[in-house]
Formats: structure tokens, sequence, C-alpha cells
């Protein structure tokens, strides 16, 4: 990797063992340790040692559009940021005159450095670049600045002042305003839909090229991205979504560049690729998302509350998210069964079905329980837990059926809904207490832990 900077601070003493620079102030609280990520801070105003901000802009055979793209970055930066600010060339190993462009503007301009890489792979700049950086937020965009640069501020503050821990500029959002083709506009929003289907994310844009992330955040989570291309994006706000970490989105103004060089059907090729694997990997818990936790209590959702045990609450909530699905899906087989068989045999099979699921994401999303160990023994336990609610809840057909005789189907639904309430609560209570005791009281453990930690220990 060959380096050529010039930096608008100019050189300064750098960050200490401590996490801080030698002027005593806080650098982003970097740091190789593990346990929790640090407490997120609001920024100091003044900076003279190292840039806040570091703008990252991957470029490929990009000899023509560079120039006038980091001049006009550069020119709008100094004019509107009110803080430090480095502009960063990643040239993906270009074979045209690039590396001279790139060159000569890292040397007219300070603030602007040059990095060249010897491998192609936007993912695989930004990953090289963010990783040595020492400024607190990191950021890119695209060089054909197809989004509008008044929404860069808006896109760092967040991280800046400590709020969020990444942004996203949006080009799906309501407020959005975008000129760009049919086609791609279709794909883009397929894309966002498939995510929002299959891995469950929330944001709304994987894909647009003006993202930021907080220093500390990038150090834990770009060891957990495989993907060195397109997905890189996509990858990076899936595992930070489903580590608890808070996204902004910025709502973008956006033209699409015609003389783009994505190919777009090889892209989404790799893309749904790379949405396969990440889903499989979450699915058996083969990423260690707890690395990027933030410290209980930094999250006002981690109040607690008056005589609930530590752990309880937030296994209730996810408790209960389950059960209502497991319900709806038990009902709906339990109405598909019933069109060939009995109401006994359409309850038992419904019931089987929906117990094996219920204790998978139980296992997996209230009680925490990741990786394929113990799986097999907590099924076994589980059904005994199922055949519990399935003795309340044949007892209660049986019970309508000798009362009425021939009931009606919503009749025997809405039995079966009281019952299967009465179900729910005791099988809280047994998976609580008999088929997950040790994450139980293990979660309740960190937890009082965690709260309980010295200040200056955190």
């Amino acid at each position: 990797m060959t380096t050529t900077d010039s930096l608008r601070s100019g050189p300064g003493p750098g960050p200490g063992a401590d996490g801080r620079s030698a002027d005593g102030r806080s650098t982003g609280g970097r740091s190789t340790s593990g346990g929790h990520l640090p407490v997120r801070e609001h920024l100091p105003a003044a900076r003279s040692a190292v840039p806040v901000l570091d703008v990252v802009v991957p470029v490929y055979n990009e000899e023509k559009d560079l120039r006038p793209c980091v001049l006009r970055l550069h020119d709008h930066l100094s004019r509107t940021f009110p803080y430090a600010f480095r502009i960063t060339v990643a040239d993906n190993a270009s074979t045209d005159a690039t590396p001279a462009v790139a060159a000569r503007l890292a040397a007219e301009l300070r603030g602007v450095r040059y990095v060249r890489l010897e491998e192609k792979g936007r993912g695989r700049a930004l990953r090289t670049v963010w990783s040595d950086s020492d400024a607190p937020v990191l950021a890119y965009m695209d060089v054909d600045l197809s989004t509008d640069l008044n929404a860069l501020l808006p896109l760092v503050a967040p991280l800046i002042s400590g709020h969020s821990d990444l942004a996203i500029g949006s080009r799906l959002a309501r407020s959005a305003r975008v000129v760009r083709g049919s086609k791609r506009e279709f794909i883009s929003r397929a894309y966002n839909l498939i995510l929002r289907s299959s891995l469950a994310a929330g944001f709304s844009d994987a894909q647009c090229g003006f993202k930021a992330i907080r220093s500390e955040v990038a150090e834990r989570l770009l060891p957990m991205v495989e993907d060195s291309g397109w997905f890189f994006d996509t990858e990076l706000l899936v595992l930070a979504e489903r580590a608890g970490l808070r996204i902004h989105e910025v709502p973008v103004d956006w033209i699409d560049d015609p003389d783009s060089t994505v190919h777009i059907v090889r892209t989404a090729t790799e893309d749904l690729k790379g949405v396969w694997r990440v889903g499989r990997a979450l699915a058996v818990g083969a990423l260690p998302l707890d690395r990027l936790a933030r410290p209980f209590g930094d999250d006002p959702r981690d109040r607690a509350l008056t005589g609930v045990p530590r752990g309880l609450a937030r296994q209730l909530v996810g408790f209960c998210v389950v059960g209502v699905l497991s319900t709806l899906f038990y009902l709906a087989l339990y109405s598909l069964f019933r069109l060939g068989v009995g109401p006994q045999l359409a309850n038992g099979g419904a019931l089987l079905v929906s117990a094996v699921a219920n204790t998978a994401a139980n296992r997996r999303l209230t009680f925490g329980v990741r990786g394929r160990s113990g799986a097999v023994r907590h099924q076994a336990q589980g059904l005994v837990v199922f055949a519990i609610g399935l003795a309340l809840t044949s007892g209660s057909l049986a019970a309508l059926g000798a009362a009425t005789g021939s009931p009606s189907h919503s009749t025997e639904l809405a039995v079966l809904i009281t019952a299967n309430l009465a179900a729910t609560v005791l099988r809280f209570l047994l998976l609580r207490a008999w088929v997950f005791p040790a994450h139980a009281d293990a979660e309740a453990h960190a937890h009082t832990h965690t709260c309980s930690e010295p200040e200056d220990l955190r």
C-alpha cells in the first residue's frame, strides 16, 4: 500500500496507550481490548492534532472525474465543515492516469491523502483506509458525487455528537429527491425488499455510496465483514443492526451518473450470494456480535424496571414477540390441517410443528443461545413443554365438544386462543426455569455486573 498525504491540520502527537492524544483529549475511544464498546461521547470541538473526519473516495480508472470531484469536495468541506478533516483517495489498482492525478491532488491540497492498493474492490479499499485512519469519524462517498454534498454534515453530525454509531444516506426515504432511470430504481427497491424479507433489515437503502461510521465501531465491526466488493456496505449494516447499534438515516438528493461503470448483473449476483452467506451465519449464531455491545445503561431501553430481576424484562419482550408469531403460525397451520382431518389431529400437528419453531426461536432470540451445542436437548425439553400445551388445548377441545356437540370453527379458534394463553404463561416459566436456566441466570448476572462496574473501569 502506497500513501501520499498533506494533512490540513498538520502533523501532531499521536494517541497514547490510553486512547488519548498527548494533550489529554480523547481520540474517539478506539481500543483493541475486549468487552463492551465504550460509551458514545460528543467529540471535542477543537482538535488540532488529528482530523475529526476522514472522507474516503474509492476510485478505479477515474482519471477524468477524480480531480473535479476532489476539488469540489475539498472546497465544500473548507467552507462549511466546522472540524478538521481529511480526504483520502483510495485507488483500487487503477491502470490509467488515476494514480498520477491523485498524487498531484495530495501534493497541491492540504488535507488530501492518496492511498494506492494493488487489488480491486470497494470493500477492500474502505477496510484498508478505515483501519489505518486515526480520525474518530470515518466516511466514504462515490467519486461521481451523485449525492448532494449538503447532506454530508447531517450525515456525520450524529456520529460526532455521540448520538449514533453509523449513518447512511438514503435515496428511498420519503423526503429524498432522486433522479434516475426506472431500471435502477426497480433494482434498488427490489434489493432492499430482499434484505427486509430475508435478513429482517430495518434500514432503507443499503447501497447508497454515502456512509459514515465511528472509528471504535469500525475497529470491531470490520474484522467481521468478509466481503471486499459491493456487498461490503450491506454486510456492514446488517451486522451492525443485528448487534443493536444505532444507524442514522439521512434523506439525500441524488442524481444518477449515466456513465457509471458498475456491472449491474454481476453486482446483483454477488449481492445475492452475500445475502445467503450472511443469513446462514446469523441463523447458526456464527458471528460474535456481542463484541459490538454498548455498556448496559448506555441506551435508555436498558433501564431496569422496579422489582423486576435484570434480564427478565428483555426476555419477556422477546418471548411475547416469539409467542405472538408462533400463535399466528399455529392458527394458520390448524386451519390448513383442519381442511383434511379432525380437530384433534389438526391441533396436534399444528402444535408439534409450531412448538419446534417456537423452541428454536426462543433459544436464539429470547435466551440468546448461539451455536448448535445442546440444541437437540433443548428441543427434547421443548417437546415436553409442547406436551403440556397439547394437554391443555386438547382438553379444552374435548370439553368444548362435550358441551356443544358440534361447535363452529370460529368457536374452536376462540377456545384454542384462550387455552394457548394459559399454556404460554406456563411455557415461559418452564423455558426459563428448566430448559434454559443457565442462560437466563448468566444474562441476569452479566447485566447486574455491568451496571455495578465503577465508572472508571468501563
